[in-house]
């Protein structure tokens, strides 16, 4: 149930704070605001600048921490996470595929990549401390949920939704009790197997399946079940 949750609320994240071990401060901890995805394997992914403090941390000692949490007016009643890992740079030979990811994620990313002196980290998780509420406090070993879609496969789908059926997302939105105004860009920009995410103007929105998907298909018949149900009112 808690690692059903925690990772809930990693899918629903799109920006948390960084915390590595600072250099110029020895022994102190060090906090950045960062934007970031999961890959294929359920792993963090950063885009961080080579001159940033948290950067050069990273290249001295990989041990990190990462902060999520829920929206919420009461901060302390929210659901928050700490995944606590080591981050390492991405290989040349996995750059392609993360990048295309993130680049749906976030845009306006793409220029920083290519133009500035900024590279793709990886946070492999090691420990979890999630807090659910109130006296939901609980310590949990790192169980990665896979995307059951290959890199290439996924952007097939994507594709295939921004192009033929971008005028559902408005109303996936209103299922979810999402708010978007009335000229918000809606994108599609990723699918797991318990559901996608949609870019809303700068946000990212995560929308859930009725029930989990491991095939195309069964996507299909997910998104044609919600449609059903938002046109049916059940």
């Amino acid at each position: 149930m808690v690692n059903a949750e925690l990772q809930q609320l990693l899918l629903q994240s799109y920006q948390g704070v960084l915390s590595t071990h600072s250099q110029q401060l020895q022994g102190y901890p060090f906090g950045s605001v960062v934007p970031f995805c999961l890959d294929q394997q359920g792993r963090v992914i950063l885009l961080i600048s080579d001159l940033a403090q948290h950067t050069k941390n990273l290249k001295v000692d990989s041990r990190c921490s990462l902060l999520v949490f829920a929206e919420s007016d009461d901060i302390q009643a929210a659901a928050r996470l700490t995944l606590i890992g080591d981050a390492q740079p991405i290989s040349d030979h996995e750059v392609a595929a993360i990048a295309a990811r993130y680049y749906r994620y976030f845009p306006q990313s793409q220029d920083f990549h290519q133009i500035h002196d900024f590279s793709f980290w990886r946070i492999t998780p090691v420990k979890y401390r999630y807090i659910g509420g109130f006296g939901r406090i609980h310590w949990a070993e790192p169980q990665l949920v896979a995307n059951p879609f290959t890199a290439e496969l996924e952007a097939d789908m994507v594709q295939h939704m921004n192009q033929d059926h971008a005028d559902t997302f408005a109303l996936y939105c209103q299922q979810a009790q999402i708010a978007i105004s009335d000229h918000a860009t809606l994108q599609m920009v990723g699918i797991c197997s318990t559901g996608f995410h949609l870019r809303i103007g700068q946000k990212i929105a995560y929308i859930t399946f009725p029930q989990p998907v491991s095939q195309p298909q069964q996507v299909r018949t997910a998104f044609i079940a919600m449609l059903k149900s938002i046109r049916t009112g059940a």
